[in-house]
């Protein structure tokens, strides 16, 4: 699917053309082009949560073959714009121009939308200091890793480092995931879920101590989207970075660390199916 591409704050200008459908007269009682964000719940579905509502008349009432003769031209200036367009397992936040003619003896046929995709751009944060985290199981396990920072770009690389300090289990192998956990509602109400976005292997075989396993982890070819934290107070989208060890009895041990995404103005403006 390919949509046109904003930013918050763009101008949309488009002009909209009627077709008379027959060559009877029929009147209409006015004709206007609305620009519309919303946030549709999948468990609220068909009461979608307006954000941005901004209407422009096109045409007083009239013939509709009078309208039809010529493009009806539309302009909204400085659009507040300030969520991303998204598309997730529960939610789903999304822009769209809706074009009406009313009157009487009007049929569904006489509204159409037409959506657009928004993508905004973070400023860099600061330079913030390493993660430093200790997992262990006493007298069993006792690893220490690190990584680079805690804030990423999408298409930036994760590095970092596994230190084996104590090993008296027998591991097969190691991998680190990227885990996104969207979340609708709030408080006792809120509901979760989590998707694996990708996998990536470390290490395969028996560590043993004093080992020290690198990671470098590229973001880009994945689908990830910037972290969004309590969207008009009806969604968040968070990321974590899941390290799994898993033992010869394919015993799983986990240790999991959130991590923060954003979008770098520099990165290629494509419409892409989630982000």
């Amino acid at each position: 699917e390919e949509l046109p591409l904003y930013t918050n704050h763009d101008a949309i200008v488009g002009e909209v053309r009627i077709t008379s459908l027959t060559t009877k007269r029929t009147e209409h009682s006015g004709i206007k082009v609305q620009l519309i964000g919303q946030i549709e719940l999948a468990s609220e579905r068909g009461s979608p949560h307006d954000f941005v509502s901004l209407v422009r008349e096109l045409a007083p009432p009239g013939d509709v073959a009078s309208a039809a003769q010529k493009p009806l031209p539309f302009e909204f200036r400085n659009v507040e714009m300030q969520y991303d367009s998204y598309r997730g397992m529960q939610v789903r936040c999304r822009y769209l121009l809706r074009v009406t003619v009313t009157g009487k003896g009007m049929v569904a046929d006489t509204k159409k939308d037409a959506p657009f995709w928004v993508r905004n751009y973070d400023v860099p944060p600061e330079e913030a200091p390493p993660i430093k985290m200790e997992v262990g199981i006493e007298e069993c396990l006792h690893i220490e890793f690190e990584y680079d920072k805690a804030r990423y770009h999408l298409k930036d690389v994760v590095v970092g480092k596994i230190y084996f300090l104590l090993v008296r289990i027998k591991l097969k192998h190691m991998e680190v995931e990227i885990r996104r956990r969207e979340t609708t509602g709030a408080g006792s109400s809120a509901h979760n879920e989590s998707e694996t976005i990708a996998k990536y292997e470390i290490m395969d075989g028996a560590p043993v101590r004093g080992e020290n396993i690198p990671i470098r982890l590229y973001l880009s070819p994945y689908d990830l989207t910037p972290t969004y934290k309590d969207v008009h107070n009806k969604f968040s989208v968070r990321y974590f970075l899941n390290l799994v060890l898993v033992d010869e009895e394919d015993r799983r041990y986990f240790k999991q660390q959130e991590i923060v995404l954003y979008r770098k103005a520099d990165e290629p403006q494509m419409p892409a199916g989630s982000s």
